[in-house]
């Protein structure tokens, strides 16, 4: 895996040590643009990684320093996600530069590549759990929507990153969409941001129900809910047993 070395000046020193990985979609016109814009000082934005279409890895801030790319945010209670993480933007036009008819720009196939293979190894290094691998818009529920509803979160998942539970169909909900305080508890659970509900349940629905993005506890969003938080319970506990 080859990396080219872009340095950004947009860093400080990390407060805490690395438990998640971010990735996010750029958003701009062009892998340029963005490029030029996270190496401006004026901008105060940044990421540890740029991944290019065609799966060229620019490095903008070394692992071990505080990239600016998480903003405000909030997972698993824990805020100052910046010290907290390693940051890969995806070079993606995202919801401001859609593809002609309107669709959301695909990922190509070699930037996922790239994605993957760059992903295993920031998790590898740093021991972040599947459940450490979240998308900008799971951590900024009311600020972002990215990598958007597009990102093929299976195709990580397929290769060993992060978690992908099939969908079920046709089981029974198994708790009430009108208790609430356990609707809080699962997101909880996974790690969103409870303060706006509705905000979460979007950012769920865009990363585990991309066709519906409703931001309703619906029967199907419930289910997947509980499916979801049940899978990343399993998952933690797994991570924090004794190894043999």
């Amino acid at each position: 895996m080859q990396i080219e070395d872009t340095p950004s000046p947009n860093y400080d020193e990390r407060k805490h040590p690395v438990t998640l990985l971010v990735l996010h979609y750029t958003g701009m016109e062009s892998g340029e643009a963005a490029l030029t814009r996270m190496r401006d000082p004026e901008a105060k934005v940044s990421a540890h990684y740029m991944v290019w279409e065609d799966g060229r890895i620019a490095r903008l801030v070394p692992e071990n320093l505080r990239a600016w790319h998480a903003g405000v945010s909030k997972w698993q209670g824990l805020e100052d996600l910046n010290s907290r993480s390693v940051g890969i933007e995806i070079v993606n036009g995202g919801h401001d530069y859609r593809a002609s008819g309107g669709a959301l720009p695909p990922y190509p196939g070699a930037q996922i590549a790239a994605v993957i293979a760059l992903s295993r190894e920031i998790m590898a290094h740093h021991a972040i759990p599947p459940t450490g691998l979240v998308g900008h818009s799971d951590i900024a529920p009311t600020r972002k929507i990215d990598p958007g509803e597009h990102f093929p979160w299976p195709r990580l998942a397929a290769a060993g990153l992060g978690l992908w539970p099939e969908p079920e169909t046709g089981a029974a909900c198994v708790w009430s969409g009108g208790d609430a305080s356990r609707l809080n508890a699962h997101l909880a659970a996974i790690g969103y941001d409870t303060a706006d509900i509705p905000a979460a349940l979007r950012a769920f629905q865009r990363r585990w129900m991309p066709a519906a993005i409703t931001g309703l506890a619906d029967t199907e969003t419930l289910r997947r809910l509980a499916q979801i938080a049940a899978a990343y319970s399993s998952a933690s506990g797994a991570s924090s047993s004794p190894q043999a």
